[in-house]
């Protein structure tokens, strides 16, 4: 397995998830705490691409860029680089007025994977953004069962019930309690197999 490059400086990849765990969860506590998350557009990519520079801008040069790499995972394809800048677009205009539509849009980002590493818990971030401003919601992500969800996000590009039933069952009005968004980054985080730190405890 290849260690990506990193500002650390460090080659060991246990060691580096360590790290990454670390000091992201760190951002993602001070992104909240200082109010700055509300200043995130919801539901574009230049949201996206703010939050997930935010996160891991210590750790990668890479932070909040499009990959410019293929990438795959457990067999399933990415959206391939030529055609990466046509599909944010389009995401980009998709509607999100809707849980519906909001997720589907969220299934549409993650089939884009456009960072080459940190994807899924900046766009769970983002899905909880949008569905804080559609929908007054966010998921109580605790809520959710870790192999269910993966599952169903597996089988989403080809049928998103599963996930639409999955998290709208985990919808909470608490959009701005402190508490559940940040019980929610540590279960994003140990989705990931990252559970090492508490984010309060950093």
């Amino acid at each position: 397995m290849t260690i990506l490059n990193n500002k650390l400086g460090v080659t060991d990849q246990a060691e580096l998830n360590r790290m990454e765990e670390k000091i992201s969860k760190q951002k993602v506590k001070q992104l909240f705490d200082s109010g700055n998350i509300y200043s995130i557009e919801a539901g574009t990519f230049r949201g996206l691409s703010k939050l997930h520079q935010y996160l891991f801008e210590d750790i990668y040069e890479f932070a909040g860029m499009v990959r410019d790499v293929d990438i795959a995972k457990k067999g399933f394809r990415f959206a391939p680089v030529m055609y990466l800048k046509r599909s944010l677009d389009y995401i980009d205009k998709m509607p999100q007025r809707s849980f519906d539509e909001i997720i589907e849009k969220y299934v549409e980002m993650n089939v884009a994977h456009p960072f080459r590493e940190g994807n899924g818990r900046s766009t769970r971030i983002w899905l909880d953004l949008m569905l804080k401003s559609g929908i007054e919601r966010v998921i109580d992500w605790n809520l959710t069962d870790k192999e269910d969800y993966l599952i169903a996000m597996e089988r989403s590009p080809v049928k998103d019930f599963e996930i639409k039933h999955i998290l709208k069952e985990a919808l909470t009005d608490k959009v701005d309690d402190r508490k559940t968004f940040m019980n929610g980054i540590n279960a994003s985080y140990y989705y990931e197999g990252l559970s090492e730190y508490n984010i309060e405890d950093l």
